[in-house]
């Protein structure tokens, strides 16, 4: 959603919780996006005919942390709603590495780079791999479980997360999301993935030993120089702090990581910053502070129903403006 674009509305069917995916509010360029995952759905995979496989699932980890929800479950956690038939069809989603199953009702998938191994109780999808005996499997991407995943079925223009890219997370929590995202990346990708809970920090090491393109680093984030020595420059920066200085946060870990012209993508939530004003005044706010670290925002779109005064944003960074 450009910046002073009326919202689009979007979403799967699916999740339970409480609807379809909301409206963006604003941003810089484009149309509103919205339908069914998110604008133009990208073009069709090879098709075929998928069945649902794996576990139930029974709850959403104990994860906790500022990123994922804790308990077990957590809202529309648990079984992660890949209700409908037997067989679904894949297809590409528009934003590369990122798939659609559609059945009974339509589901955000990414495809797994550790196979039989569910992270929070997440439904997995599994293909015919092509070679006789061989399966792919797809795991269903929760967007009550995962900022970033609510901000693509509510029609974020792009996520600036693809196959084979680096990329910086703040906030891992116990890894939930990070594991999606480590899918996306692929196996010639990798995440750093920072959180300073010590306690939801051991359910991402635990989840990274699974997924080797994880790079679990138990630190704050706002001391990016205690863990520089474990990074290299990075593509992008997808930051979850929930922290009253969340964008002094990614400012500072972009000075140190981010490449020029890299990007930053930030899920603000409005009442950790100040519950005293209005969301839209504090995403305003949060806004302008990029634009005055070297940012140019690009685009603005809200995480509701999924998440409550939350927006997501995202900006390039321009090092050397």
């Amino acid at each position: 959603m450009a910046f002073g674009d009326s919202g689009g509305r979007g979403g799967f069917g699916g999740f339970g919780g409480r609807g379809g995916g909301g409206g963006g509010r604003g941003g810089f360029r484009g149309a509103p996006r919205g339908g069914r995952g998110g604008g133009r759905g990208g073009p069709p995979g090879r098709g075929g005919v998928f069945k649902r496989g794996g576990d139930r699932g029974r709850g959403g980890g104990r994860g906790g942390g500022r990123g994922d929800r804790g308990g077990r479950g957590g809202r529309g956690g648990g079984r992660g709603g890949a209700r409908g038939g037997a067989n679904v069809i894949l297809e590409n989603h528009r934003h590369p590495g990122v798939f659609i199953a559609k059945g009974k009702e339509s589901m955000l998938v990414t495809k797994s780079i550790a196979p039989g191994e569910a992270v929070y109780g997440e439904k997995r999808i599994s293909i015919d791999g092509g070679v006789e005996g061989t399966k792919v499997e797809y795991r269903v991407w929760n967007p009550f479980r995962s900022k970033l995943a609510a901000g693509v079925l509510n029609g974020v223009e792009e996520i600036f997360i693809e196959p084979g890219q680096k990329v910086l997370y703040l906030g891992a929590a116990s890894g939930t999301s990070v594991s999606h995202v480590a899918d996306i990346v692929g196996p010639e990708g990798v995440v750093y993935a920072v959180e300073f809970s010590l306690r939801s920090g051991r359910d991402l090491i635990n989840m990274a030993k699974k997924r080797t393109n994880v790079i679990p680093i138990v630190e704050d984030a706002r001391t990016p120089q205690k863990y520089r020595m474990l990074l290299s420059t990075v593509d992008a920066i997808f930051a979850d702090v929930a922290q009253p200085d969340q964008a002094r946060i990614v400012a500072l870990n972009a000075e140190y990581f981010l490449k020029n012209e890299g990007n930053v993508i930030i899920s603000i939530k409005a009442s950790c910053i100040d519950s005293t004003a209005p969301p839209e005044t504090v995403f305003a706010r949060e806004v302008q502070f990029l634009k005055d670290n070297k940012f140019k925002p690009l685009e603005q779109v809200t995480l509701e129903p999924y998440e409550r005064d939350h927006a997501m944003v995202t900006a390039k960074y321009q090092r050397h403006k």
